[in-house]
């Protein structure tokens, strides 16, 4: 997943992480693996991984919905190992 974030201050965004590596453990759906984040703070990612990405986004999707940091965020799901005929699904939090 993809989101723009803005500020230095990482104090939302660890929280959000929580609540994604707990929603995801909690649900059986898959591993949160962790982030990527700019030092300035201008955009990140988020890694997480399932054996099916779409029971994954299911379990994430309202919380990102809910979360005001992930307006206009993208989140990719990959049905397959990554590459490029891999058939994916590329989802924008409104």
């Amino acid at each position: 997943m993809h989101f723009s974030y803005g500020s230095t201050n990482f104090q939302h965004m660890f929280a959000l992480e929580d609540q994604l590596r707990h929603q995801i453990s909690n649900a059986g759906v898959g591993v949160y693996e962790g982030h990527d984040v700019r030092e300035d703070g201008s955009e990140g990612d988020f890694y997480m991984y399932g054996p099916d990405a779409e029971a994954l986004y299911r379990v994430i999707g309202p919380l990102l919905a809910e979360s005001a940091l992930m307006h206009g965020a993208t989140v990719t799901l990959w049905f397959g190992p990554q590459g490029w005929r891999t058939q994916k699904r590329v989802i924008e939090i409104p």
